[in-house]
């Protein structure tokens, strides 16, 4: 049997993240798991401040120096936690990529597009100049970039906000990693623009067999572009399964608090939106017990004792949670 069938493309085990802030220490992720197979997809969904991007900075090799990190991340088998940054510049933007929330802080103000869809493909491929700006139209014009090779020389502030992701996009995919990681991808644009970029993602992750990791605070965005989600609060998964089934059977009531949260079509206009009460906890302030014990209508005692363990209430639907059978009872999920 082929190795590379039974070994998963990324495996993240008992992940914590301490990182270094002006109020004293704070453990930004806490025990976080999960394994992705080639061509897999994985949505990380939850508010700001819930450890979705440190999770993904960890997987790329890009948290500050003083940042302390315990656990595992191994790229089919290699060890990835306590990798020099010298090894790590091998697999960045070659093995594994990633898209940035914000375009315009991601493209650097100094330099044309073309040279930094190029840059890739120079460092990682060994391509020539001529070969990597011939690859490099190649690519904008798949993303979608009108008149590529009219506009390589076109430095970023010279592009609008959804041209400026499309370039991100086509600097994320120039060596075709295995590994794409797209945080908030969308955040700037209007709701036009961010379908067409999820669809582009989408059709470009398909067409490459690639892995895909999705962060968002979206459940709408989620339910409809990854297989599997994780649901991230005060730094640790408070649930995750096959998007399918967590949408059918929400068992957190962070979760649930989301999900009535959103949006919804055909809504009288000046509606005002659910809210979920209280706010994200600073993480240098986190509870004993669970995180979200200060906002949740069904807290007790023992939530506030310790961090819950996972309850399985699915195949593969694991949940954070103490009172499973009371918040499942008490809500009926359906798609977003």
């Amino acid at each position: 049997m082929d190795e590379h069938a039974t070994t998963p493309l990324i495996a993240v085990d008992n992940l914590g993240v301490r990182l270094n802030t002006s109020r004293g220490p704070a453990q930004a992720v806490r025990g976080v798991s999960f394994a992705l197979k080639r061509g897999e997809t994985l949505g990380l969904v939850g508010e700001s401040g819930c450890g979705k991007s440190v999770t993904a900075l960890s997987l790329m090799g890009l948290l500050p120096d003083s940042a302390s990190i315990t656990g595992s991340i191994k790229l089919e088998g290699r060890e990835l936690a306590g990798l020099s940054d010298a090894d790590y510049c091998g697999l960045r933007g070659n093995r594994i990529s990633m898209i940035f929330q914000e375009p315009m802080t991601a493209l650097n103000p100094m330099h044309t597009i073309g040279h930094q869809v190029a840059e890739p493909l120079q460092r990682h491929k060994a391509y020539s100049a001529s070969q990597a700006r011939r690859e490099a139209i190649a690519l904008l014009d798949r993303v979608g970039l009108p008149d590529p090779s009219r506009r390589i020389d076109a430095y970023p502030h010279q592009f609008s906000g959804g041209q400026r992701q499309r370039v991100t996009i086509a600097m994320a995919l120039a060596c075709e990693p295995d590994l794409l990681i797209a945080d908030e991808p969308t955040t700037a644009l209007d709701v036009t623009i961010q379908g067409q970029i999820l669809d582009l993602i989408a059709e470009l992750v398909e067409e490459r067999g690639m892995s895909m990791i999705l962060i968002s605070h979206d459940l709408g965005v989620i339910a409809e572009n990854v297989q599997r989600m994780m649901v991230m609060y005060g730094g640790t998964v408070v649930e995750s399964g096959s998007t399918d089934e967590v949408f059918r059977r929400m068992g957190h009531p962070y979760t649930q608090g989301l999900f009535r949260a959103r949006p919804k079509l055909g809504a009288r206009k000046g509606t005002r939106l659910t809210t979920i009460a209280g706010t994200v906890p600073e993480l240098v302030d986190l509870p004993a017990g669970c995180a979200f014990g200060d906002r949740c209508p069904l807290v007790e005692d023992r939530c506030r004792a310790a961090l819950p363990p996972v309850v399985e209430v699915g195949a593969g639907h694991g949940v954070r949670c103490v009172r499973t059978d009371v918040s499942m009872a008490a809500h009926v999920g359906a798609p977003a």
